[in-house]
This record gives structure tokens, sequence and C-alpha cells, in this order.
């Protein structure tokens, strides 16, 4: 498969740990980075990623994979979702593409397993940016809830796109007609719909990392996180940066979950330079 005008979604494939896998790769030059979209209905990489591949690629190769049960990646029958499944697949890639070490760019349910995947593999991971990240436990918000439990209507996918961005005027119609049409294609609804089914707080917690080992974590890691998130709250990632030793924060005012989307400029700029400080080989400090 490869991208056309007609569906940019569609990209490469390969297969991840048995995984018929969709993904973007552009750039080439620098270190890899590997992005990890969230969990919208009917999203995909490329819907996540897109604003903000353009520039990261410029110094670096990006690579953007579509999760399994997500955009346009095999859905195997019977398929169980987990993040033990997600982070096998994610390594699986990295091995299938002969990549060693990469950083890592997770959003919301993809920071939390970005999370997992370091502290599973921390030697396959050289820097980490986590993006209104899950990841820990937070009591479960409307947003949220109404995300996870979307049905499929225009009117529902208008709804809960108004949850994601703080400036509405980035919300149409359109736009809403356009992702409830992306959520509507054979099998995403229904991989979808299995899993995060009500009630849906376990779910939180079946994404969240022990806290012992998030503060165990030797990357250095950049967590941002809109002001005006109301689907994840920016009081995750002030827990994700006080537990994370090697850790910065970045707070965007007048923005919502869709950091990437809402502030796509400075976004890439604020990763872009926090990534070209490491070096090529930095070295994870040793364990005390």
């Amino acid at each position: 498969m490869s991208a056309t005008p007609s569906n940019p979604e569609i990209g490469q494939s390969i297969t991840a740990a048995g995984i018929r896998t969709n993904y973007h790769d552009s750039g080439g030059a620098g270190a890899p980075v590997l992005l990890i979209h969230g969990s919208g209905p009917g999203v995909s990489a490329w819907a996540n990623w897109r604003l903000v591949m353009p520039a990261l690629a410029q110094q670096a190769r990006v690579i953007a994979p579509d999760m399994v049960g997500f955009g346009y990646t095999e859905r195997p029958q019977d398929f169980v979702y987990n993040m033990d499944a997600w982070v096998r697949q994610a390594v699986g890639l990295l091995d299938a593409l002969g990549i060693e070490r990469t950083d890592l760019v997770g959003n919301s349910f993809g920071g939390g397993l970005s999370l997992a995947l370091a502290i599973a593999h921390p030697e396959r991971v050289r820097r980490l940016v986590l993006m209104g990240s899950a990841g820990v436990s937070f009591p479960l918000t409307e947003g949220l809830d109404a995300v996870w439990g979307y049905t499929p209507s225009v009117e529902n996918m208008r709804a809960i796109m108004d949850y994601f961005a703080f400036d509405q005027g980035l919300m149409s119609d359109d736009l809403a007609r356009l992702r409830f049409e992306a959520s509507i294609r054979p099998g995403f609804q229904e991989s979808f719909a299995a899993m995060f089914p009500a009630p849906r707080q376990r779910w939180i917690e079946a994404l969240a990392s022990a806290e012992a080992d998030i503060r165990a974590l030797p990357h250095q890691a950049l967590v941002i996180h809109g002001r005006e998130d109301r689907v994840i709250p920016l009081a995750t990632s002030l827990t994700l940066s006080s537990w994370i030793q090697r850790s910065q924060l970045h707070v965007y005012g007048q923005c919502g979950h869709w950091t990437q989307i809402e502030h796509a400029a400075r976004f890439a700029r604020l990763v872009g330079d926090f990534l070209a400080e490491a070096h090529p080989d930095e070295p994870l400090p040793l364990q005390p």
C-alpha cells in the first residue's frame, strides 16, 4: 500500500509482531522518532500527526503507525486489545524496521503506551515525549467518557470533537462529517467499541503504569499538556512531571486536548528542539 491523494491515511505496510501494520515513514536523516496516536473514534496516525510530521521529518526519520484496532492496520478476528499487545506491536515494528533505539512521542492513549514501552524496554528508547498523556490514574472525565463511548453519527462526532479543541473555530460540520465517515469504515467501529466498554474507569487503570516504575524511568522526558484539556486533565501531566526525575513540563494556555493540532508549529519546534539536544548515542544513566 502507498499513500494517495484520495487517501493519505494509507502509508506503507509491514508485519509487526504478527500484525500487518499500516505506517508512515518520512524524513530519513537523523535519529528515528516513533509517533503513537491517541484513541479517538476513526483515528489514524495520519489524522493525529499530519500537521507536525513534515516539520519533524526535516531533522529525523519520522515513523507513525496505526496501532492494532485503529486506522488501516489489520484487525485480527477475536483479537484481545490490551497494553501488552500494543507494546508488542510497537517493539515488533522497530524490529521489522531494524531500529534498535528510537525517540518516542505519545499522544493521550499513545502516551500511556509510550510509558509502558519505555518501562518494559528502556534500552529501546532514547528520549520520551508525552502529550496529554494517559499512564496514571485519574477520575474518568466527561470528555473521555464521551470519546470512548462514541456511537456513530455526525451529531455524536461533532459533540466529541467539541471536547478536543479549545478553539471551537477549528471545528466545522464538514470536519465532523469527514471524521464520522472515517469512524464507520469497515471494522473501525467494531474494534473501537470492543476496546473501552463501560464502565470505563477500568480502562484508565489498564493504561496506567505503576508509580514506582514511572519514577524509575531513566530517560530524558518532555511532558506537554493543554491547560484547557477536557479529555485528560492537566493534573496527569503535573503528576508525570513530578514522578519522572529527568523531565521538563510545558503547558500550552488556550489549548485543549489537540496540542499537536491547535499549536502545531509551536509543538513541532518544542519537540524538535528537545529531541535535537540528545547525543545520537545518548546513554541511559546508571540506576542507583
